[in-house]
């Protein structure tokens, strides 16, 4: 059964980053179009979000695609992904003569980070438990 939950994780994991993707196309080429989209994107980023947040906690249990040994690289990846998204969204000269693809690369790297950001403080909280909490005599390390 545990190993059906994994396997649930990881497909969650990659379908979440594959809607996150396909939203912020969505969305930048509607803004490119110039296309009213603006209904949809409330209940897009709740369902994005909420895939977020199953990941994380499949992964707090030990159950999904981030494991204890990969929660560092995930919460600094994460780190930059919100870092990165927050950076486009306010500055759209970075992109130069490529001012089309703006709205493409904007909406992508904030569906995204929507969509890691509930996982991540999810596991920021499994860190500091881990941190916190004291070991068994046992368990120390010689």
């Amino acid at each position: 059964m545990e190993s059906k939950i994994k396997k649930l994780g990881s497909w969650l994991f990659l379908i979440g980053i594959c809607i996150a993707v396909l939203v912020g196309l969505i969305f930048g080429i509607g803004q490119t179009m110039n296309a009213n989209l603006t209904y949809l994107e409330t209940p897009l980023g709740i369902i994005v979000a909420i895939l977020g947040f199953l990941v994380g906690i499949l992964s707090f249990f030990a159950l999904g695609a981030v494991t204890q040994e990969k929660i560092p690289t995930f919460l600094i990846a994460s780190i930059i992904l919100i870092g990165l998204a927050i950076a486009v969204s306010q500055t759209t000269w970075i992109f130069g003569s490529f001012r089309e693809l703006a709205p493409l690369f904007i909406n992508i790297t904030q569906y995204l980070a929507i969509f890691v950001a509930p996982a991540a403080i999810i596991l920021v909280v499994r860190s500091l438990w881990d941190a916190a909490k004291t070991q068994e005599p046992n368990q120390e390390k010689q």
